[in-house]
């Protein structure tokens, strides 16, 4: 049987990702601490055994893990998908996904759906999300009626931008790994980098690497940020409530406005 060699991109990728970037060879060159003419031979293949450190350095300079720069034509991705891959959510590697998710699970193995206190949100974003140590601290609960498959975790909202679900719900949501198969206007929270609040919005994936927020509550406008600023998606399941969720209406909004009024001119 012909043993077939595995097709490699690392030459054809090099240049696409250099001309996307609309930088000349001469300063990739220079940043890169090579000379242009190597890098003119790497582009075009002219190199046959590339050294390890090239490898790394192209993938630290593109944001691109080595696994994709070599086995993934990435001229034939769209760009929302090789944003994902520079924001280094790299779903090409494999067996080491950097978006790696910690869990904890029982004596039988079954996953347990944690809750992430108000208190924690600062301490979850800014690192405790991937560490397996600090979601062991988390408060543990078991849910009945969750689909066996899939990973869930609970998360309070503040606020009624997402009227009629009341400000205090704690919200069920199922971890997306995939975020490029998230459906427009899909409910989820949403894990921002540093300490940055967690938000619960209608989430839209846009083609110009950018995530569209939007509220149920009319009064809040929706907003973007860069897909490189989050760390997490977790898609709506369900929420709990101690209050029976109201209906937004024109008079419910007017209702609500005369009584923050009051309550600022009584303070």
């Amino acid at each position: 049987m012909e043993n077939k060699h595995p097709k490699i991109f690392f030459a054809t990728n090099v240049k696409y990702l250099r001309e996307r970037k609309k930088l000349s060879q001469e300063t990739v060159a220079e940043k890169l601490q090579i000379t242009r003419a190597k890098l003119a031979s790497l582009e075009a293949g002219n190199t046959r055994a590339p050294q390890p450190e090239d490898y790394i350095n192209f993938s630290d300079f593109f944001k691109v893990s080595v696994d994709s720069l070599l086995k993934v034509d990435l001229s034939k991705l769209g760009e929302l998908k090789l944003r994902e891959l520079e924001s280094g959510n790299d779903i090409y590697i494999k067996g080491g996904n950097l978006r790696v998710l910690a869990i904890t699970v029982d004596k039988r193995n079954t996953e347990h759906v944690e809750y992430v206190p108000i208190k924690a949100k600062a301490g979850y974003s800014s690192g405790g999300y991937g560490d397996p140590e600090y979601i062991a601290t988390l408060p543990k609960y078991h849910l009945p009626n969750l689909p066996k498959q899939g990973t869930y975790r609970i998360f309070p909202i503040t606020g009624d931008s997402m009227l009629p679900i009341p400000d205090g719900s704690d919200i069920t949501g199922q971890y997306v790994e995939d975020w490029l198969g998230i459906k427009a206007g899909t409910p989820c929270i949403v894990i921002l980098k540093g300490n940055q609040d967690f938000v619960f919005k209608m989430v839209t994936l846009q083609a110009d690497g950018q995530v569209l927020l939007t509220s149920l509550n009319p009064e809040f406008h929706p907003y973007t940020l860069p897909l490189g600023e989050v760390l997490e998606i977790w898609k709506f399941h369900s929420f709990t409530s101690r209050e029976i969720p109201e209906a937004v209406t024109d008079l419910g909004m007017v209702i609500r406005e005369i009584r923050e009024l009051k309550g600022s001119l009584r303070s």
